[in-house]
């Protein structure tokens, strides 16, 4: 597995032509762990497909405010068949492999529909959320020349959330409802944890800019049925 990780970020290295540093080498390999993670403590998954799958899920990257958004991870996933061939990974797997990138898009909206594809869009969601998503959040932010946040109304108590303009908004938008749409109870686990933490995060912000923080900013306690795996 070693020497088939080192090929897949060869591979990664040579297709990779992006400076976006929210979807580097370094986050494939984040998500690999995180990955193996949440397969290890369910006692289920390919290791090789989701190894796979991790490091190639975003082989084509295509800008968050782009129209075409939402064709990243197809492409990715027809970028990926042919450096799969030339390791000699057996078909089956490949179309296992494909599927799980195609599913891990948030705006692909795609339903993940094997064990491999679920792990896999939670390890990547995961990287949206605590300290890492909170970097990745201003990091983003910063490509689209947004500001980080909004200095006379930090909570948008009186103007429409738009997180296309202020960094901080994107967490009452989508991150802090992110640990609901978990795929396996492992992956909303640590999205729990990890919430918690950018509750924290954004408490001590209002705090060191004169604002208060509003209770109804968590949106995480406000629980739906729950969206795993059995």
């Amino acid at each position: 597995m070693i020497e088939f990780e080192k090929k897949l970020e060869a591979a990664l290295k040579a297709h990779d032509q992006s400076d976006d540093a929210s979807h580097d080498l370094y986050h494939a390999r984040r998500v690999k762990l995180a990955a193996l993670d949440i397969a290890g403590r369910r006692g289920e998954g390919d290791e090789e497909v989701l190894v796979a799958a991790a490091y190639l899920h975003d082989l084509v990257n295509v800008p968050k405010n782009s129209p075409d958004r939402a064709k990243a991870s197809k492409l990715s996933a027809d970028a990926a068949e042919p450096i799969l061939q030339e390791l000699s990974v057996s078909a089956d797997k490949i179309e296992r492999i494909k599927h799980a990138i195609e599913a891990h898009s948030f705006s692909a909206e795609i339903e993940p529909q094997t064990i491999e594809a679920k792990i896999l869009q939670d390890a990547d969601r995961l990287e949206s959320l605590g300290a890492i998503g909170i970097a990745r959040t201003f990091y983003i932010a910063k490509t689209m020349n947004s500001n980080l946040f909004h200095g006379g109304d930090l909570f948008a108590s009186e103007r429409e959330l738009d997180d296309k303009a202020f960094g901080v908004d994107h967490f009452a938008l989508k991150l802090l409802k992110l640990h609901k749409t978990m795929q396996t109870k492992e992956g909303r686990e640590v999205a729990r944890e990890r919430t918690d933490y950018m509750i924290g995060f954004l408490k001590q912000l209002a705090a060191e800019t004169g604002f208060t923080y509003p209770e109804s900013h968590d949106l995480w306690i406000e629980e739906e049925a729950p969206k795993v795996v059995s």
